[in-house]
């Protein structure tokens, strides 16, 4: 009979392309993933696995078992969900992700409510940008993630995904407290055609926003700085070097030296958990979506 963690193995092989991709996706080593899988050769009787340069590369049979693993593991996947739906309890292992700020503001205290309601619920955490963590959830290396639209910019979620909002998080302009523009009630985008900015890290989807957005009201964007910290780029704007967008989520506070502005057209991020269809029906997915949600309401009260 196929053992089924060494089939979990072969998918995530499959998905990853690499063996230490591989590991890193089921929190093993790679010699684990590599005994996994020569035992598993030896069960079936077949090559599964062939050298690919530096790497590896399915043979046609490591293909075909690893298409059944899939289906194989979406089963039982659905198995796990009914039977927890039946229980009616929270329990076992729950892995999420968060973009940072998310993973600041969202985490600490939905963590901790989940920790003390369902006490039989072992929950692991990590941060992830929105498109790595939709893709882990696809892939089955986690079972939520937290993941963001801005407002005029939705974020490709792929198909078989289920989704919940959590809170709409404004974001403010900051610049330099010195700047004209700095004790205005609120500033239209406009106004900041021909500032130097601060942005996220050149492909990261926060970037491609602000670039999309500016060019949106023919503004070409003069980036002088990259950084993927808000506090770093907040930095840099006390420092004098630019202005930034900022949103308010797990922000935290300002350094000397700046001052935020909200933007006149309302600029917000959707933020929401997607988890697989298939799991839909897990209390502890439902746990953590609720345990979520009230950590949203309390950043949308202003509570700490």
């Amino acid at each position: 009979m196929l053992n089924l963690e060494r089939l979990r193995t072969l998918d995530a092989l499959a998905r990853h392309g690499s063996v230490s991709k591989a590991a890193a996706g089921l929190h093993v080593t790679t010699s684990a993933v590599s005994q996994q899988m020569t035992k598993l050769e030896r069960e079936v009787g077949q090559q599964l696995l062939a050298k690919n340069g530096r790497g590896i590369r399915l043979t046609d049979a490591g293909r075909l078992l690893a298409d059944h693993a899939g289906r194989i593991l979406s089963q039982v996947e659905l198995a796990q969900s009914d039977l927890e739906a039946q229980r009616g309890r929270a329990v076992g292992e729950l892995r999420m992700s968060a973009f940072p700020t998310a993973a600041r503001g969202l985490f600490p205290s939905a963590l901790v409510a989940l920790r003390e309601e369902h006490p039989g619920l072992r929950v692991w955490s990590r941060e992830l940008e929105p498109e790595e963590g939709a893709a882990a959830v696809v892939r089955g290396d986690l079972d939520l993630a937290v993941v963001l639209d801005w407002y005029n910019k939705p974020l490709p979620v792929p198909d078989g995904l289920a989704k919940a909002p959590l809170l709409d998080d404004p974001a403010d302009v900051v610049l330099p407290a010195r700047h004209p523009l700095a004790t205005r009630a609120e500033i239209a985008l406009e106004e900041l055609a021909d500032e130097d900015w601060i942005s996220w890290p050149e492909g990261a989807y926060c970037a491609d926003w602000l670039r999309y957005t500016l060019r949106a009201k023919d503004i070409e964007p003069r980036v002088r700085h990259f950084a993927e910290e808000h506090h770093t780029q907040l930095a840099f704007v006390a420092s004098g070097l630019g202005v930034c967008i900022t949103p308010r989520l797990g922000r935290g506070l300002l350094p000397e030296g700046v001052s935020v502005v909200p933007v006149r057209q309302g600029v917000r991020r959707h933020v929401y958990a997607v988890w697989r269809a298939d799991a839909d029906r897990r209390p502890s997915i439902r746990a953590a979506v609720m345990a979520l949600k009230a950590a949203g309401q309390r950043v949308g009260q202003g509570s700490p």
